[in-house]
């Protein structure tokens, strides 16, 4: 049962009845008195009642990056968090000291010096354990809304719950999360991720980066200047274009891209 109403043009009963019927649509339309309908005049934004637990990172939620077949950089980029690379030498990690508030992680003696931490044990860890939480998010059942949008969600905002799409995910314009400090949204995706140049993904109400989980099964691509949140759980690669910034984390389980990007982790 909802426990949110949409915000449309019309009014009175109608207003309710098309609220009710179009959550989970990001076309609804605005019905009139004598019964026609016009195009979309607002954004729906449903509530759904019962909360979406966490995604439990282990101990990967302690990196702003993480991969395991290396992180390239297009200089100079600006991270806050840890970064790390496992099992692939620290040679494939190409950050400079300079770049990290925070420590860098490597499996050998072949990363960034003079700051490289050589700890394959710990990074096997957290490697495990990002692959575990991509699995639980990827695992979760009974979603709030499925192919919202036939996978273009640019222009909506979205509130609390779980996401799924069968195919990818297009942000071509601004997006907009809406929720409480505790609240918890999950991104399932089956194909690709792909967030346009110069488009923002912002949080109102509270809500926080760290709550915000996509897990993508294809590759992630946060386009030139564009600006994102949350937790970034992919498959396969994330590619972040130049000049963008990223408030969360980005867990790739191949390789992760920067040029000339600010990524900071979230508040714990």
């Amino acid at each position: 049962m909802l426990s949110k109403k949409s915000s449309l043009t019309a009014a009175g009963a109608a207003f309710l009845l098309l609220s009710l019927a179009a959550c989970g649509t990001s076309n609804p339309g605005t019905l009139q008195g004598d019964g026609t309908a016009t195009p979309p005049t607002a954004s729906i934004v449903c509530a759904i009642d019962g909360a979406t637990s966490a995604v439990s990172l282990g101990t990967a939620g302690s990196f702003a990056i993480l991969s395991k077949t290396g992180i390239t950089d297009v200089y100079a980029s600006a991270i806050t968090g840890d970064v790390g690379t496992s099992p692939i030498t620290g040679a494939a990690l190409l950050l400079t000291c300079g770049e990290v508030t925070g420590n860098i992680y490597v499996v050998d003696a072949a990363g960034p010096l003079p700051c490289a931490v050589n700890d394959a044990t710990s990074l096997t860890a957290a490697v495990g354990d990002m692959e575990t939480a991509y699995l639980d998010a990827e695992g979760r059942v009974s979603p709030n809304f499925t192919e919202l949008g036939a996978g273009e969600i640019g222009g909506l905002t979205l509130v609390p719950g779980l996401y799924k799409w069968g195919t990818g995910l297009l942000i071509s314009t601004d997006v907009t999360l809406s929720g409480g400090p505790d609240d918890v949204w999950i991104f399932q995706v089956a194909g690709t991720m792909n967030q346009a140049s110069a488009t923002r993904v912002t949080l109102t109400g509270g809500a926080q980066a760290r709550n915000i989980f996509w897990q993508v099964a294809g590759a992630v691509t946060i386009g030139t200047t564009a600006h994102f949140e949350g937790v970034v759980l992919a498959k396969t690669l994330i590619a972040v274009n130049t000049g963008a910034s990223v408030n969360g984390r980005l867990l790739a389980q191949t390789a992760v891209t920067l040029q000339m990007n600010a990524v900071t982790q979230p508040s714990p």
